[in-house]
Parts: structure tokens; C-alpha cells; sequence
């Protein structure tokens, strides 16, 4: 045997376990629920290596998870033989806790019990889940395929540190043993145990064992007690959820599933659960999530789906099964076509995972549809009405991302858009909504995208939409105009931005408008020509609009050019964008462009006044704001 380690938890961890001890489980008795869920896990996983070494199985090709306690020794222990744990996976994985993310776990904590309770599945803190019963906690491992004497012994009390040693171990697997704090001995308890594995773990496909008990008469047959023998029971159904026929599951048990696969705390929105006949067989449970992980923006975090391969677990995150735009959908595809040993190369390659992919693609769909619909359905619960307008706040700017990347569902994608607009502060309206109540003579769907609700709301590009109460849909999603490059029209009526091009409201605007407009831009010839030489540098075009009504001047961009927006989020990216010179488009009504006229002087200064202004109104920043600030105090004084 090796000397003992005592080796250090990264600098937040302490703290972290501190409020998984503490507060961050309303519900103690999950931490059960997590600890057999990462003894099935490793048990999968020994099963999937095996496929290719079947020497792992050793001597035990069985594989099971014991549940047992002592109540003298105040300790719980949970047992596999699945994949175990080298030295330096317990150092790496026991002492790391959610590696990719702990900063950004500690930075969303906010105090409040229920919001940090949703952040343990996003986090991945299940094993320390533990600390909420236990002050210490005991792992001993071997992993399948080392000799008996590398096994490893971690300990730890939850605080700054845990030691590690090298043991002596025969058995391959892990077995975590908690040493319970008083106020968590009511654990100890078969009834109270086999209680919580058939609610939260009824499902795991493997046994589930513990030790019967039977009843011991006391001396002279007075009075007794339950005791354990040495006979072992499963207590679990130990059948795959998804195999099990629908009418046999109730929501619980599927509520709880998803809890298992998914680590998080929040109950589903919705789920699908189906058995695909024909070319390619195969079952798919999928569930649509009500919380979004922290790290949902990241295109490169794999799909939440695990495969199995006749109810043999291949892998988890089996990104070729579902788009990436989808990635947030969680659940469990079992194949009966795929084989046993399939690689993630092959996935990339197969028909069959084609044919997959896309009856998975089309049933998520159908689920986000048949939630939409209860938004409208005067039967439904006030509650069910509100699920799709949940799911959006949390997802609808991912799902723009399958404009782009999904041609075959564009449109059912784009029936499932919501959108603030100039006539609702909510992101509720839908294109079919708008679109039903267009103007009497409107031939565009139009909308503008921009930072934020109150710029957009505010443009001053709005304003003859609103003198003349034509809805404009308000677009503040970062994704927005890259997806709309992809959706130019919807049910035969085109999209239109705001903010690019010439206004033509066609119809909208009588003759008498558009005659009063050209002769505007008629007599303002020679002002605009100075313009365009003032802004030269900084302007396409100057031209006179008919778009505003209040304002002196806006910016916009050709037809089909990148708006400044979008050119000011690639900077901020650090991507290389194209200088974008706008059109700056005047009001020759406004008292300020009226002044150029008459203003020599100050000619040159009030034009680039105008020119940031308009900048400023449209979201940007003046190139120099000194010389901005100097020559509009210059005019002041």
C-alpha cells in the first residue's frame, strides 16, 4: 500500500460544497437518487467498453448496484460493478467538481433555494449531492482491467481538502460509503430506502439490490426487531423505461426519468416516447426541458441524447442524432438496427442514423407544435397555456438557428417564432398572427432588429410606421438577422426590414405623399449635395426620407447589405466584418435639417452632428465622441 495524499479542491469548491450541503437541495432524499444514477452510469459504460474487451466482465458478468447500511457504524453505502476508477480518475473526477464550469456556477448563484436547486443537472454536482446527509464520504475503487492491488481509496469530509491512498481491492467498481450525520439516520431504514429507489430509480435498467430483512423474536419470545440477513433482493423493476409499454408509465414515472438521464431539478415541459416500425426500428423517449444549462450558447456541447443499441448503452451526447440547434433536447434513442459496436464515425456515416436523426427532428417539432396550439386553446390550463411561451423565453433564439441549418423544416420552424412588435410588449406574436392582421394594402411583413427592446421600440426609423399604425415586428435576439438571411418570406408575403433600403409602403402611402415627398428631395438638391461631401467619409448616400416624422435624420443600409448592428456584434466576437457605410437618410421638414440652409458657418458641424446623432438613436457610437461632444457645445454656446 501507498503512503496517503492529501491533495486540495480547486479554490471554489468549498465553498460550493458548502452550499450543496446547505441549501442548495430542498429535497434531501435525491442524493440517493444521484448516487445509484452515477452507479448505473458506470455500469453502462463498463458494458460498452466490454463490447470490445469482454475480459473487463472479469469474473462478474453480472452487473448490479447494492444499496446497504449499518446502524451501528451510522454509514450508507452504495456499490457497482460497472467501469471503477483508476488513482487518477478519482483525483481528476472526485476532486474536480463541475470542471468545465465551477467560476460560472458561482457567479449564477443567487441565493434563492429553488433557482440554485436548478442549477445542480447543469453543473453536474450529483456525487456531492451526498454532502447534504453525510460528513463524510468514502469512495473505494478499482478499475475493470487493473490488478487487485490498484485499487484507490478517496476520502473526504466536504471541506478544503480529501486524501487519497492506494488499496488493495479484489472487486472491480466503486462503492461510495456515507458516514451519516445524526439528523440523517432516519436512512438507515430499509423501508425508508426501498421507498426512495422506487420513486426516483424504479426505472434504472439494472438491479437494484438490497439485503432482505426478517423479523427475530427476542428472549422468552418478548417483544423483536427486523434484522438483516445475508440474502440479497432486487428492488428495483430493473426494465428499461423506455421498452415498457406507455399505458404502463405514469407521468411520475416518466417526470422522474427525466430527472435521472438529465440531472436537473425542474419537471419537463413536455415528452414523446414512440416506437419507429419500418426501415430502421428503433424507441424514442424525448423530452423538451423547462430550464435552459448555463452553457446552451455553446455550439461545440454535445446533444443531450443517449444511445442505446438494444438496450445496450453506447454512448451519451450522441450528437449525430439530433441537430445542433436542437441540443437542448434531453432523452434516450434505442436502436435494433444499429451495431453493438458503432463507432461516433459510423454514426456520421449511416443511413439508419440518418433516418433517425430526421424522425427525431420531426417529433420534437410535433411536441413544440402541440405546445404552441395550447396557447390558444380555451380548454387547456392556465398553466399548459404558458408552457410554450416558457419554452421560448428559455429556447427561442436557439430554434431561430434551424433557419439556417434546416431547410426541410423552415417553415415549420418559422410557424414557431414569437416576436415582440408595436403592438405587444410580449414576445407573443407569431408571423401567422401578424400576418392575419396586416393593413388593408400591405404587402410586407415588417420588422427591425436591435439591440435591445427599448432601441428598437425607439428607432426613429419607426416612425411612419407608427403615424400610420402598421405593426412592426421588434427583433432584439443576437441570431436574428443572421436566421432572417435564410427566411425572406412567410406563407407568400415578403419580410421586410425597417432599416434597410429605400421606404415603399406601396399602397400605404397615397400620391399626394409621394408627390409632396419628391419635390422635397427636388428642392434639397443642393443641400444634400454638401452633405455628401461633409460625410463623405463616413456616409454611402445622403438622401431625403419620407420614413420620418419626428426626427431630423436616421441611418439605414442598403438592400441586402450587413446592418451596423450585426457588423458591431461580429467586432465584439473578435470576427473580421466589412466596413459598413450607411445611408443617412434626412427629414427636410425638421427645424435642424431646415438650419443647414440658411447656416454656412456652421454648416460642416451640424451635418456631422446629424450623422451621430442619427448613430447614437440607431444603437452605435460616434467614431470620436470628443469631437462629437466639443461641436455640439460649440453650438450650444
Amino acid at each position: 500500500m501507498s503512503q496517503k495524499q492529501k491533495l486540495s479542491f480547486q479554490a471554489e469548491v468549498a465553498q460550493l460544497l458548502h452550499l450543496v450541503t446547505h441549501s442548495l437541495y430542498s429535497n434531501k432524499e435525491i442524493f440517493l437518487r444521484e448516487l445509484i444514477s452515477n452507479a448505473s452510469d458506470a455500469c453502462d459504460k463498463l458494458r460498452f467498453e466490454a463490447l470490445d474487451n469482454a475480459a473487463l466482465y472479469e469474473d462478474a458478468p453480472s452487473l448490479e448496484v447494492r444499496v446497504g447500511f449499518d446502524k451501528d457504524a451510522r454509514t450508507l453505502t452504495i456499490t457497482d460493478n460497472g467501469i471503477g476508477l483508476s488513482q487518477i480518475e478519482a483525483v481528476e473526477n472526485l476532486g474536480t467538481i463541475a470542471k468545465s464550469g465551477t467560476r460560472e456556477f458561482m457567479n449564477r448563484l443567487s441565493g434563492d433555494q429553488k433557482a440554485d436547486a436548478q442549477l445542480v443537472g447543469q453543473f453536474g454536482v450529483g456525487f456531492y449531492s451526498g454532502f447534504i446527509v453525510a460528513d463524510r464520504i468514502t469512495v473505494e475503487s478499482r478499475r475493470a482491467g487493473l490488478p487487485p492491488e490498484e485499487g484507490v481509496r478517496w476520502v473526504s469530509a466536504g471541506a478544503g481538502d480529501f486524501e487519497v491512498e492506494t488499496i488493495s481491492r479484489p472487486a472491480r467498481g466503486t462503492s461510495v460509503t456515507l458516514h451519516l450525520r445524526e439528523d440523517a439516520a432516519d436512512y438507515l431504514s430499509t423501508w425508508k430506502l426501498k421507498s426512495i429507489i422506487g420513486k426516483y430509480s424504479d426505472h434504472i435498467s439494472l438491479p437494484i439490490l438490497m439485503r432482505k430483512e426478517e423479523w427475530k423474536e427476542g428472549e422468552d419470545n418478548q417483544g423483536g426487531e427486523m434484522v438483516l440477513t445475508d440474502e440479497w433482493e432486487r428492488v428495483n423493476q430493473a426494465s428499461a423505461l423506455w421498452s415498457r409499454p406507455k399505458k404502463d408509465i405514469t407521468a411520475e414515472q416518466y417526470q422522474e426519468f427525466y430527472k435521472q438521464i438529465s440531472h436537473d431539478w425542474e419537471m419537463p415541459l413536455a415528452w414523446s416516447h414512440n416506437r419507429v416500425e419500418g426501415a430502421t426500428e428503433y424507441t424514442q423517449l424525448l423530452f423538451i426541458p423547462s430550464k435552459a444549462p448555463f452553457d446552451l450558447w455553446n455550439r461545440e456541447k454535445k446533444a443531450g441524447v443517449k444511445l442505446y443499441v438494444k438496450r445496450v448503452f453506447i454512448m451519451d451526447d450522441a450528437e449525430a442524432l439530433m441537430p445542433v440547434y436542437l441540443r437542448f433536447v434531453k432523452g434516450v434513442i434505442d436502436s435494433a438496427d444499429l451495431p453493438l459496436n458503432v463507432s461516433r464515425e459510423l454514426l456520421q456515416e449511416s443511413r439508419d442514423v440518418k433516418a433517425i436523426r430526421e424522425g427525431s427532428t420531426k417529433r420534437v417539432l410535433a411536441m413544440l407544435e402541440d405546445l404552441a396550439k395550447q396557447e390558444k386553446d380555451e380548454a387547456a390550463s392556465e398553466e399548459d397555456k404558458a408552457k410554450y411561451g416558457k419554452f421560448y423565453a428559455e429556447f427561442g433564439a436557439v430554434l431561430k438557428e434551424g433557419l439556417g441549418e434546416d431547410h426541410a423544416n423552415r417553415e415549420r420552424l418559422a410557424k414557431l417564432l414569437r416576436f415582440a412588435s408595436t403592438q405587444s410588449d410580449a414576445v407573443s406574436v407569431s408571423l401567422a398572427d401578424y400576418r392575419a392582421r396586416m393593413k388593408e394594402g400591405q404587402e410586407a411583413l415588417y420588422y427591425i432588429t436591435a439591440d435591445t427592446l427599448a432601441a428598437a421600440r425607439n428607432s426613429p426609423q419607426l416612425e411612419v410606421f407608427r403615424k400610420k399604425g402598421i405593426e412592426v415586428l421588434l427583433m432584439t435576439d443576437r441570431v436574428d438577422e443572421w436566421a432572417l438571411n435564410y427566411l425572406t418570406e412567410f406563407d407568400g408575403t415578403p419580410l421586410q426590414s425597417v432599416a434597410k433600403g429605400a421606404v415603399d409602403l406601396g399602397k400605404l402611402q397615397d400620391e399626394a405623399e409621394k408627390k409632396a415627398a419628391e419635390e422635397a428631395a427636388e428642392a434639397f438638391k443642393p443641400v444634400l449635395a454638401r452633405l455628401k461631401e461633409a460625410l463623405k467619409d463616413k456616409a454611402e448616400d445622403v438622401r431625403v426620407t419620407s420614413r420620418l416624422v419626428d426626427s431630423p435624420a436616421c441611418l439605414v443600409v442598403t438592400e441586402g447589405g450587413m446592418s451596423m448592428q450585426l457588423a458591431r456584434m461580429l467586432k465584439q466576437a473578435g470576427q473580421q466584418a466589412p466596413e459598413v457605410k450607411p445611408v443617412l437618410e434626412v427629414n427636410a421638414g425638421h427645424a435642424l435639417v431646415k438650419r443647414l440652409e440658411t447656416d454656412a458657418v456652421h454648416f460642416n458641424e451640424l451635418a456631422h452632428i446629424l450623422f451621430d446623432q442619427a448613430l447614437l438613436a440607431e444603437g452605435g457610437l460616434p467614431e470620436d465622441p470628443a469631437a462629437y461632444v466639443k461641436r455640439v457645445n460649440a453650438l450650444l454656446a
